[in-house]
Formats: C-alpha cells, sequence, structure tokens
C-alpha cells in the first residue's frame, strides 16, 4: 500500500521531469538555450509580484477543470465536455453579474452559483443519456462543447452585447477582483477566485473521501455490476457524477468572466482551459491535492512561457511541446512504474 502510494506521487514527478528533459533535447536540437530558455520561463513565472500574481490567476481556472475531468475519472467517466461547461458557466455568470443590482453578499454568490447550475445542466445531458440509454458519454460531451461555444455566441450577440460581440461590463457587486490582490502583485489580474479554487479542491476532496455518497460514486465507477448488486442506483449515481463534474467546470467559467475579464465576448475557437484541465488531472493523480499542484505547474508553464521569447529568444511553441511530453510520459505510466519497479527490486 504504502508502495502504491509512492508510486502515485513519483509517476507523476518523473513524468514532469523527463518532459521537461527531452524538451531540452528539443532546444538544443533546434538551436536553442535549454538553461536560457528555461531560466527565462520560471523568471516569467514567479521572478515577481506580477508575474506571481498572473501565474496565481492562470492556476484557478485550471484547478477547477482539472476536478471536473478528476471527479468524473473517479467515478469512472471520461468528461471530455468540461471545456463547454466552462463556456456555459461563463456565460451565466456574466449573465447574472450584468442583469441585477444586488448587494455583493448576494450578487457575487448568485452569479457563481448560476455558473455552478449551467455547468451542471450541460453535465446533466450526457449523464442522463449515459445512464439511460447507455450512450457513451465522450461522443455526447464532444458534441456538447460545439453545442456551447456556438449557443453562447448567439446569446451574446443577440442578448448580452452592445457592440456585437462583448457583453458590458459585469458589475462591481458581482466582481472578483480585489484592489488589495492588485497591489500586492502590482496591478496583475490575480483575484479572490484562487480561495474558491482552493476551497472546491477540499470539497471533491470531503466528497469522495469522508462521505458515504462519495463511496457509493467511487464504486459506482469501479464496478457497476458490483455497485447495482450490493443495492446502489447506478443511474442516479451516473447522473449525479457528471452533475458535479460539470458544476466544478461551471465554476471554474465564472473565474474567468468575473474575474479575469469581467464580461464575456464571442469566441471563434474553444479556449482551451478545458481540454488543459484533463492533463491537469491526469498529472495530479485525480486526486485533489496533486490537482492544486499540477494546475501551478501549468498555470506556470502558460504565463512563463510569454517571457521565452523575449528574454532568450525561445518562442513559446516550445513549451506547448513539453506540456504535450509530460503527457506523453504521464499516458506511459506503465513503463515508469516498470522501471521504478526494477529499481526497487535491485534496491532489494
Amino acid at each position: 500500500m504504502k508502495s502504491n502510494r509512492l508510486q502515485q506521487f513519483l509517476i507523476p514527478l518523473l513524468a514532469v521531469l523527463l518532459g521537461m528533459l527531452v524538451g531540452s533535447i528539443v532546444m538544443l536540437a533546434s538551436g536553442y538555450n535549454p538553461i536560457a530558455g528555461f531560466g527565462a520561463l520560471v523568471y516569467g513565472a514567479f521572478g515577481d509580484p506580477y508575474y506571481i500574481g498572473e501565474t496565481i490567476r492562470q492556476t484557478t481556472p485550471y484547478i477547477l477543470t482539472g476536478l471536473a475531468v478528476a471527479f468524473a475519472f473517479r467515478t469512472g467517466l471520461f468528461n471530455i465536455g468540461v471545456e463547454g461547461q466552462l463556456i456555459v458557466g461563463w456565460l451565466a455568470a456574466v449573465w447574472v453579474g450584468v442583469s441585477f443590482d444586488l448587494p455583493k453578499i448576494i450578487h457575487l454568490p448568485l452569479a457563481i452559483l448560476a455558473a455552478a447550475l449551467a455547468g451542471a445542466l450541460w453535465g446533466l445531458i450526457p449523464g442522463v443519456l449515459k445512464a439511460y440509454l447507455k450512450v457513451h458519454e465522450v461522443i455526447i460531451t464532444i458534441m456538447m462543447n460545439y453545442i456551447a461555444l456556438h449557443v453562447t455566441n448567439a446569446i451574446i450577440r443577440s442578448v448580452l452585447s452592445d457592440e456585437g460581440f462583448k457583453s458590458k461590463p459585469v458589475k462591481e457587486s458581482a466582481s472578483l477582483h480585489s484592489d488589495f490582490l492588485d497591489a500586492i502583485t502590482y496591478h496583475s489580474t490575480m483575484h479572490y477566485g484562487i480561495l474558491i479554487a482552493i476551497a472546491a479542491a477540499f470539497v471533491m476532496w470531503f466528497l469522495l473521501e469522508r462521505t458515504t455518497k462519495g463511496f457509493e460514486l467511487r464504486a459506482v465507477g469501479f464496478n457497476q455490476h458490483a455497485s447495482q448488486y450490493a443495492g446502489m442506483n447506478v443511474r442516479t449515481n451516473i447522473i449525479l457524477a457528471m452533475v458535479i463534474s460539470g458544476a466544478f467546470a461551471g465554476v471554474a467559467g465564472a473565474m474567468e468572466g468575473l474575474g479575469t475579464f469581467g464580461n464575456i465576448s464571442t469566441k471563434a475557437g474553444f479556449t482551451g482551459l478545458g481540454f488543459d484541465g484533463i492533463a491537469v488531472a491526469l498529472i495530479g493523480g485525480n486526486n485533489a491535492f496533486g490537482i492544486l499542484l499540477s494546475a501551478l505547474l501549468f498555470g506556470a508553464l502558460k504565463v512563463g512561457a510569454l517571457e521565452m521569447p523575449s528574454s532568450a529568444g525561445v518562442p513559446t511553441e516550445l513549451v506547448d511541446i513539453i506540456i504535450a511530453l509530460i503527457i506523453f510520459f504521464v499516458a506511459s505510466s506503465y513503463m515508469i512504474r516498470w522501471l521504478l519497479s526494477r529499481w526497487q527490486k535491485g534496491a532489494e
């Protein structure tokens, strides 16, 4: 048991190190200095309070999309629709943030709740189809990503926008902006959403690990037939798992709409946050604490990459290659596990 837990920690860590090692080789082969490249990346992520604020801001939605993917994974489902659930959550949060005049203590929670409900609804549909008609959730959620993208664009243009492509700013009473965080991070876009994201990680951990319903959800994920034989309602638990996963994703959209941007605009394509959440969940081992760390890694890579072209002459695309390599090594965890077991046998 102790060996398994150690491997769960070591495999993602080794995947990150191997990804960076092979990334260094790619940089060298492309004629770039990997030391200068990684130095610029680290400075661009943590070099001063502004960069730290931007990294934490970027980490915030990654935590929530990672939790959304991981929650579905832990219950035996593969939610590819986190991107669409995030978009509809973003729309719902901004809609509430623009439409009402309420005290902040009511308005902000209401906007976040609206985002969670929108994401949950977008997760409910594939959950019902999976539970009652055995339609594979991957197919449905991929299709619903595109529905979410185009429906929200149409609503923004016809309902929320005076300019045709962007909504009005959310009212101050629904904003996650913090003057304090703005001041200590030299006017970065960091906001209070990071506290909500950390609280959401605790909620996922507590729900799955410390409640009877969490045990049922995990049991259904392990073996539906055994769970049904034990008296659990498999259909209800499948639907509930997709609803909760969608709610996490919807709140991630609220972080963007109420915090980072303060509005919503039409999109030519996907944000990528939902798809990156798959990698965050994999590297985090589908564990709430691991996701906090892997989301920080992704936030640092994405923000730090912006410094690489100006400081080291390294194109930002190389960071995407490094991320892809990390995911490759995580996906090849069998190979890493085999190497670890061989090393352990040799040590014994």
